[in-house]
């Protein structure tokens, strides 16, 4: 049999163990999520902008001024919206993770007593 101090060691380290296992599943599912994006896009850039030379060699820019440069520029907002969509929901998932091991989520210990009478 185990001591209490012992039980409690290899619950911390259970906890820890669960913790990374789940912070890496997170990050491979947003890992494929992001090449699916990226496969998505470079597709849709392959059938949105139409094939063409540049009017001027060397200056990447000026592909914007031509009259169909229209996909480039909605690849580019798509591409945007994307990055801010992953960036809140990470930031997001970190709050509630932050909010988890704080403890704050748990209900205050006056509700705790009102709920139990």
């Amino acid at each position: 049999m185990y001591d209490t101090a012992r039980r409690v060691a290899l619950v911390k380290q259970r906890v820890r163990e669960n913790t990374r296992r789940r912070q890496r599943c997170e990050a491979i599912s947003l890992s494929a999520a992001c090449i699916l994006l990226c496969a998505a896009l470079m597709q849709t850039a392959g059938t949105v902008v139409a094939p063409g030379q540049t009017a001027a060699w060397g200056v990447f820019g000026a592909m914007l001024l031509r009259e169909d440069a229209g996909g480039y520029v909605l690849v580019a907002v798509v591409s945007f919206a994307a990055a801010v969509v992953i960036t809140a929901l990470c930031f997001r998932l970190r709050s509630k993770e932050n909010r988890r091991k704080d403890g704050t989520d748990k209900p205050n210990q006056h509700e705790k007593e009102e709920k139990s009478q």
